[in-house]
């Protein structure tokens, strides 16, 4: 084993807390629900960004590039101010949907560079202007914009021009679970000497204020110090710790209480308030800080000045370890050593991860995708039953929230570390995102991605009735249920990876995973005919209306896609019984169960309206009031998700198993009527194996004509969710005198359906294009080489279905790889990323692409499932 991989088993085995301190700080805790106390549920205004500096957060910090404890009592993050900004740099920024913000953006440029599974080593970036931040220019021009319009970016600004900019580099090392180095290295890239206050910033959660008779922690300056300053920590969990500080800088202590005359006119319970540290050092307010060396936030200032292209780097630790007043080497030759020790044992861990005969190129891109994914932790904090009813020291919240948002889910109590889509765009988990994070996820960390789906089953996270939390936006929404499917992946990655799985994982999910299925089946099926109704599934404006909303036309929709996942969802649940029904044979009984279940399901799918056999594909189907079904011919995504319901048996499996063949068997002879339309159950393929699909091969060869043609589906950048056909040929339905209408849209939504923060009309999505290409995977595992498909469709080139996953795999990895030309897709005509080498290298995993030139739109940091990119590379290479 690597030295990671033994600390990994360490904290397995809770020999050693290697865990505990991580990047579990988010990016923006304003603007959040949690943080919403409005009788409207207006979570942007009720708690914008300026109120960020001067209002303690109930819920959950935030900072730049910071760390803190898995229960999140102590945090540590940078502050910044260039002398010229109106406010310190402690979070980052970007603009609401009021304000313009239509493709999820935030306007900084931070960059996740490394990481190990334990956070034994980190590595991050952020750049920041030397001029001032052009924080209302953006939110004016932005405001002013429309939809058909691109956001205005940071760069737009010009503040980067002829690079009068910081690189800010933050690296921390672990010398043990408990004492963390932590490296600061500033770098001024312009061409004049320019001056940075550099605040290293430590802080602790406000537990205090809310009236539940929490004791308050306490920072203060240490004495007696020789050589650097030093910070004691005193917290009733953690006990005495201290932070040191190179060099003699000045401490800067004030309370992390709400600064309420600022806000609103109000008395303030402290004279020192949560942006004292702001007051002091931007205005000058010398009363701003306490005189006395003692608060629950301080601030290590450090001003500096910096030549063109000089580096400037300050040390700092964090320890437990008792550090005598004289210590010398506190910052000696055993703080670099460890420091190198840490990256090169980081580089070990990731050779025995990514594959060495990828590109230098390839490489990179795998490594900060892995960083992001474990950059993008965080304690998510938020106990609904108390957030409802308010806190004990305020007045109740207003009687409209006890009939609003989450007041279903009152048994909620979440305060655990929680993978991120994104922490500034989707500071809160979303199930479905949570399911595809854990594939790449287990590559490098299988325990974490294992309790992260454990998590999300747990008592305080599922409903009573089973449901799965979608989001915090509204908890009773519903997601794609991919979580078997997650679960089921995870426990094969891990047992490829280490060399056995984890039986007792598989069967402790599926155990609360029956509980989830029967939700569904008992729920979302209207006339018990196994089709399936989920509303948006998560598609947002996939669909010609707003399918999680009452139809304008009455009735209901037939889904597609919801019957699709659950036909995937049925196959998933009987692989995971197979799987255990190999130790435990009681299993076979509820293989059975759900083997029949697969069967009603695709023979709905298929005789039920929602396969075209004219067109060869399937649609939505429109159930009106009167009976009429009306096929909503749009040719999206929702006709491709049929595929993903597909699973084949071994005969080696069969055989181990009697009892399920039997069955079987049984079902195959004495339900010719259900069988019918369905991939047949009986017929060997490839080494006798056996295929359970809702699309049998010849429909599965009928909707790959569209699937793979590059005026349909197929990007030279992945698949687009809507086919390129309705650029030209929009799908319209009229409805009382009203049009509704879908057209391709590539790149941002033009429509506000779903807040128009995302779009599924056109751009490349990665979680079902990765669901794409595991499903021709698994086609080709039963029909083999001489099923062979057209690739692109009209090119004349025959490929196998695995030759054709491979192609989509490398065209979505063609995303983010320098091209022949040089140019990354992901950045378009952004030329700073294309061609500046201190901006090239850094890579961006956006939270979709555009369906025509693969350029990056939506949440920038969303490595969560665009993440997938370093497990399409480990499997399928470049």
């Amino acid at each position: 084993m690597t030295r990671e991989e033994e600390r990994l088993q360490e904290s397995r085995e809770r020999k050693v807390h290697w865990k505990r301190w991580g990047p579990y700080l988010s990016e923006r805790a304003w603007g959040t629900v949690r943080e919403d106390y409005s009788p409207n549920g207006t979570a942007w205004d009720y708690f914008p960004h300026d109120h960020a500096r001067s209002r303690a957060y109930r819920w959950g910090e935030d900072g730049l590039g910071g760390i803190c404890d898995r229960h999140q009592a102590i945090c540590f993050a940078l502050a910044l101010w260039n002398g010229r900004d109106p406010i310190l740099k402690e979070r980052l920024f970007g603009v609401t949907g009021n304000e313009g913000n239509h493709g999820e953006d935030v306007k900084e440029y931070y960059f996740y560079l490394d990481s190990t599974p334990t956070h034994s080593y980190m590595k991050y970036l952020y750049k920041y202007p030397q001029a001032e931040f052009p924080y209302g220019r953006l939110v004016n021009e932005n405001r002013r914009r429309g939809r058909s319009a691109p956001e205005y970016e940071l760069l737009d600004t010009g503040v980067f021009d002829e690079d009068r900019y910081f690189d800010i580099f933050v690296e921390y090392a672990k010398a043990n679970a408990e004492d963390i180095l932590i490296r600061i290295s500033v770098v001024n890239r312009g061409p004049d000497r320019a001056s940075l206050h550099l605040l290293p910033t430590l802080w602790f959660r406000n537990t205090w204020s809310w009236g539940y008779n929490e004791l308050r922690p306490s920072l203060r300056r240490a004495k007696n110090r020789e050589g650097h300053a030093a910070i004691e920590v005193s917290h009733s969990y953690y006990g005495l710790r201290s932070l040191h500080c190179e060099g003699v800088p000045e401490l800067l202590f004030t309370e992390n209480n709400t600064n309420s005359r600022r806000l609103y006119g109000a008395d303030n319970d402290t004279p020192y308030v949560k942006d004292g540290i702001n007051e002091y050092i931007v205005h000058g307010i010398k009363g701003a800080v306490n005189p006395e060396p003692v608060g629950t936030k301080v601030a290590a200032h450090y001003p500096l000045i910096l030549s063109p292209g000089e580096t400037v780097q300050m040390r700092l630790r964090f320890t437990d370890t008792e550090i005598p007043p004289t210590s010398g080497d506190l910052f000696g030759v055993d703080f670099d050593r460890i420091f190198s020790e840490r990256q090169r044992e980081a580089d070990e861990f990731y050779t025995s991860v990514i594959p060495q005969d990828l590109a230098p190129d390839a490489r990179n891109v795998m490594r900060q995708a892995f960083a992001g994914l474990l950059w993008s932790k965080q304690f998510y904090y938020y106990v609904v039953a108390q957030w409802l009813t308010g806190d004990p020291a305020f007045p109740p919240p207003p009687q409209e929230r006890l009939r609003g948002r989450n007041h279903e889910w009152t048994h909620v109590y979440n305060a655990d570390v929680i993978s991120m889509p994104d922490k500034w765009e989707y500071p809160w988990y979303a199930a479905w995102d949570l399911a595809f994070h854990c594939l790449p996820l287990a590559l490098v960390d299988s325990d974490f991605a294992k309790e992260q789906l454990v998590l999300m089953l747990r008592e305080w996270y599922m409903h009573p009735n089973g449901q799965l939390p979608a989001y915090e936006w509204a908890f009773g929404d519903v997601n794609p249920p991919v979580h078997a499917w997650a679960a089921w992946r995870v426990y094969k990655i891990e047992r490829k990876r280490r060399g056995r799985g984890d039986p007792a994982f598989l069967e402790r999910v599926f155990s609360k995973l029956l509980l989830n299925f029967t939700w569904w089946v008992n729920r979302k099926d209207a006339e018990g005919l196994n089709v399936f109704q989920g509303g948006f599934l998560g598609l947002d404006n996939i669909g010609i209306f707003d399918r999680s909303q009452p139809l304008p036309t009455g009735g209901r929709i037939e889904q597609a896609d919801g019957t699709s996942w659950m036909g995937m969802y049925t196959l998933n649940m009987l692989a995971i019984a197979l799987e255990i029904a190999r130790d435990n044979p009681t299993y076979e009984d509820v293989a059975s169960k759900f083997l029949e279940h697969f069967v009603y399901i695709a023979h709905a799918m298929n005789t039920l309206g929602m396969w075209n056999d004219a067109d060869g594909f399937y649609y939505d189907v429109l159930h009106l009031p009167d009976d009429r079904h009306v096929a909503l011919k749009v040719r999206s995504m929702v006709g491709l998700i049929p595929l993903f319901a597909v699973e084949t048996l071994d005969p080696e499996l069969l055989n181990r198993l009697p009892s399920f063949k039997r069955r079987l068997e049984w079902f195959i002879d004495h339900r010719p009527d259900l069988i019918h339309g369905c991939a047949c159950m009986r017929t060997p393929g490839r080494e006798a194996r056996r295929l359970l699909s809702i699309a049998n091969p010849e429909r599965l060869r009928r909707v790959l004509a569209l699937m793979l043609d590059e005026q349909e589906f197929l990007s030279p950048y992945g698949i687009r969710a809507i086919s390129r056909y309705h650029h030209d040929h929009p799908f319209t339905l009229t409805i009382d005198g009203v049009e509704h209408r879908i057209d391709y849209e590539p790149a941002e939504s033009g429509t506000g359906l779903f807040g128009g923060n995302s779009n599924w009309r056109g751009p490349i999505w990665f979680p079902v294009n990765y669901l794409i290409i595991e499903s021709l995977q698994k086609f080709h595992y039963y029909l083999g080489d001489d099923y062979t498909v057209e690739c692109p469709t009209g090119s004349g080139r025959m490929m196998t279905l695995s030759e054709v996953a491979t192609e989509i795999s490398r065209r979505l990895s063609r995303i983010f790889l320098r091209g022949p030309d040089g140019r990354r897709p992901v950045y378009g005509a952004t030329e700073k990323f294309q061609h500046d080498p201190l901006w090239r290298d850094l890579v961006l995993f956006h939270e979709y692409f555009h369906g025509d030139n693969g350029v990056g739109i939506g949440a920038s940091h969303q490595t969560g499932w665009t993440g997938l990119v370093a497990k399409l590379m480990q499997q399928c290479g470049e």
